[in-house]
């Protein structure tokens, strides 16, 4: 199976500017009282590079022993080199321990603190963002700012200290030998590294060529159907050798590159050592270098040259990091609702049910050249029935959001019980609506827990009463797992029948006293459209209802029926009044309703 390409690998890169630094501070006031682990890993991190940068030290000191005829000294020095390898590996674990430690802290914390400002953003900050998008921030982003903070910032780090610290061991044992090292080593592993990411694009571009035929190979087994139907099998087969023979142009041009590179390392960085050895013997022909300084300097170039390589890589994930950390923080610094997030309890405040709207006029804010509604006048006594029909279109979903405060009219007024709905808590309003959606959406768990979403505290025998109501309980019972039958991922494992009675359940245990449905049996079939209408219609006994419907022989029994078109109120009255209009648009679509039937 081909390898994916990583989302990593794609993320965007940041300036390192001053903004981008206080954007990037602001991470660190998520560590809390795991920042001592953040500084005692970096004192790790600093005693693992000094303890790098005195093996090829004492290296070079072991091998002079022999040149300067100190016999004696081979064993203390052998001992002295095992006692620095068991301290760096000390150290190592210790700074990878705690590194990986206040990280996994300081994002899980960063997680929690975007997850809970995310789902208290208004419904305005969702209409501007794809669902994707925000996934990817919460993965991929944070994915990246974990590897960042535990392991690339200390590696970084630790790179930087071993090119400092190892030029500096190298101007020591000789000067002139750096200088040679500097003009060469660090210009090669540079050129290296340049060379190498652009190898790794060319392979990223065959792997993303790969992902592209598969998905011919996926579209082409989903719709075989259609292929076979319309006898295009050859159009197919072509379709896909010409993606693979794409992919085979491009992995030879790969592996023209790849050969190019492994011959530029072989004579270019192998020729470099070469150089600095040769030189380096010269010294040492003229008594100018010991051959132990000679095998210390050769190390320590090693160290400095692979270090120049590294260090330019780990510099461009820091720049994806910081990328990463502001899109992050774009979405907590978006102005969030005015909730009052708590633990489920019961209602502090029950509203009656009198809905007013008050010369309501509506535009979306990502839509300002149209406006949707238009001087909207709707009344609603307590326990009445308000059915809102209309063409598609024409702003019966947008009353819904704005009853529910998901939007606020820009101009207007919307009463409950002689009150401004924005003068109630949004968490207390809310508490006191609930909707049965067209499409309704479950989540993964089951059926217990998405009808005990309507309240989480409830008992089994709450919600059994509850499902009892919305004619639930016989399917429920049929399955071996009953209450806790699993409905899979947004409830696939159900008909729509069904889930649009786990729905009615969910209304039914939460008790509203305003009920919103909209167009909640539009996609059934007639069998469960009459099962379903029948749980409702017990669900709005008590309640004001607010009915958005489709199909207009579901609400003749309405108390009101609203007539929208073009955000305008175009008729209001009973189904037998507005059926008496003779140039009416309700009685127009009741017609062609009854023509197609």
């Amino acid at each position: 199976m081909a390898r994916k390409v990583k989302e990593n690998d794609n993320l965007p890169k940041a300036k390192l500017d001053k903004e981008a630094f206080n954007k990037t501070t602001r991470l660190f006031s998520y560590i809390g009282e795991h920042k001592w682990k953040l500084y005692l890993g970096t004192l790790f991190l600093l005693l693992t590079g000094g303890t790098a940068l005195l093996f090829p030290y004492m290296l070079g000191g072991l091998i002079k022993t022999v040149e300067q005829k100190k016999f004696d000294q081979i064993n203390t020095i052998g001992v002295y080199l095992i006692l620095v390898l068991t301290l760096q590996s000390f150290f190592s674990y210790f700074r990878v321990y705690l590194f990986v430690n206040y990280t996994e802290n300081t994002l899980a914390k960063l997680r929690q603190a975007v997850y809970s400002h995310m789902i208290t953003l208004p419904m305005t900050f969702f209409a501007q963002k794809r669902v994707g998008d925000l996934n990817s921030r919460m993965s991929a982003d944070i994915a990246m700012i974990q590897d960042t903070l535990t392991t690339t910032i200390a590696e970084f780090l630790r790179q930087f200290i071993l090119i400092i610290g190892g030029i500096i061991l190298l101007l020591v044992i000789s000067p002139k030998l750096t200088f040679l090292m500097l003009a060469i080593v660090p210009v090669v592993a540079v050129a290296a590294v340049v060379f190498g990411r652009f190898i790794r694009k060319t392979s990223r571009s065959v792997q993303e060529k790969i992902s592209e035929s598969n998905t011919i190979i996926e579209e082409t087994l989903q719709g075989i159907t259609n292929v076979k139907a319309f006898a295009n099998e050859f159009f197919e087969n072509n379709r896909y050798k010409k993606s693979t023979l794409e992919i085979v142009r491009i992995a030879i041009q790969g592996g023209k590159y790849r050969g190019g590179f492994a011959s530029f390392i072989i004579f270019c960085l192998f020729g470099a050592i070469v150089a600095v050895i040769w030189y380096g013997v010269i010294l040492a022909s003229h008594d100018q270098l010991l051959i132990g300084d000679l095998i210390s300097f050769i190390l320590y170039s090693a160290f400095v040259g692979a270090s120049f390589g590294g260090i330019a890589e780990l510099y461009a994930q820091i720049q994806k990091a910081i990328g990463a950390i502001e899109r992050v923080f774009e979405i907590l610094d978006e102005k969030p609702e005015q909730l009052e997030i708590h633990e489920a309890r019961p209602l502090e405040h029950r509203i009656e049910g009198n809905v007013v709207f008050q010369n309501v006029a509506f535009t979306y804010p990502s839509r300002q050249e149209i406006q949707v509604l238009k001087d909207v006048t709707i009344n609603a006594n307590k326990g009445e029935t308000i059915a809102v029909v209309g063409p598609s279109g024409s702003g019966k979903s947008t009353l819904v959001a704005l009853l529910l405060r998901f939007y606020d009219p820009e101009s207007g007024t919307i009463l409950i019980d002689g009150k401004n709905e924005k003068d109630y808590s949004l968490t207390d309003l809310r508490n006191n609506m609930a909707i049965v959606p067209q499409d309704v959406i479950l989540f993964g768990g089951s059926i217990k827990e998405n009808i005990a979403y309507g309240k989480p505290n409830a008992t089994i025998a709450e919600i059994a009463e509850a499902a009892r109501k919305a004619n639930a309980l016989d399917f429920i019972d049929s399955f071996p797992e009953k209450f806790e039958t699993l409905v899979g991922e947004r409830g696939i494992k159900l008909s729509g029948g069904q889930r649009q009675r786990i729905a009615i359940a969910r209304a039914v245990l939460k008790d509203p006293s305003i009920l919103i449905l909209d167009e909640a049996t539009s996609s059934l079939d007639s069998e469960s459209e009459r099962v379903v209408q029948e749980a409702l219609d017990k669900l709005m006994v008590g309640r004001t209802s607010f009915v958005i419907a489709h199909r207009l022989s579901t609400i003749r029994k309405a108390d009101k029926i609203i007539v929208i078109d073009k955000g305008t109120v175009r008729e209001s009255g009973t189904h037998e009044q507005l059926m008496e209009q003779e140039s009416g648009l309700y009685r127009s679509l009741s017609r062609m309703q009854t023509e197609l039937i």
